[in-house]
């Protein structure tokens, strides 16, 4: 199992809507993936590792598939439209990294 995550850095004066991502975004992407998308989540961040210091995210998901390419299948012929939605939710640009789940 892989997990494709994408990370929104904290940066002063950007926008990020929270509730735009987790109810409208991310519902998107899953449903144009279909049977790809295993599962998803979607974290907001709220503190960084020193006692008062902010978050290195300010918001995040992690999308669950079986494999690259299973996820590349799912996501690749909705790419355009996905990423067209950014600037609904945020004018930050994302950072994304695909991992090999290996304990869950």
């Amino acid at each position: 199992m892989i997990k494709v995550s994408v990370f929104y850095p904290n940066q002063p004066g950007a926008r990020f809507d929270h509730a735009y991502y987790a109810e409208k975004h991310m519902p998107m992407v899953a449903e144009k993936m279909g049977d790809a998308c295993l599962r998803y989540t979607v974290d907001k961040g709220i503190a960084g590792g020193e006692p008062g210091s902010p978050p290195t995210y300010v918001g995040m998901c992690h999308i669950f598939c079986d494999s690259i390419e299973s996820f590349q299948a799912g996501f690749g012929p909705h790419a355009g439209e996905i990423l067209a939605d950014i600037p609904n939710y945020t004018d930050l640009a994302p950072v994304i990294q695909i991992s090999e789940v290996v304990v869950e």
